[in-house]
């Protein structure tokens, strides 16, 4: 995503199915914030069994999940999404003032 691409024309399609309630979505979304990438949170009803467009868009019902630009689902958990927009994505210059706002002092992998 990288090469080529800038700004929001990067990270216009970057969709992130997730809950508010989810600890591991938070993790993802702080990640988000953390490397200044702009994204669309999908909120997914609580259920698994409800949640036919995410299995049918990323296949899987377990959050969070990310589909990229291109249709590609990224999944495996909060780490592995992670990963995936560390190696896409260089941090902002301010991510330890926004981790410390959010109470996390230094990042855990």
């Amino acid at each position: 995503m990288r090469a080529g691409l800038t700004g929001s024309d990067a990270v216009l399609m970057i969709e992130l199915y997730q809950a508010e309630w989810c600890p591991h979505s938070s993790r993802v979304r702080q990640r988000f914030t953390e490397l200044g990438v702009s994204f669309l949170a999908r909120p997914v009803p609580a259920d698994p069994a409800d949640r036919e467009e995410m299995r049918r868009k990323a296949g899987t019902d377990e959050i969070p999940a990310l589909l990229l630009a291109d249709g590609t689902a990224v999944i495996g958990g909060a780490d592995a999404l992670i990963e995936h927009l560390d190696r896409q994505f260089s941090e902002r210059a301010d991510a330890e003032a926004h981790r410390a706002r959010a109470g996390q002092g230094g990042r855990e992998g």
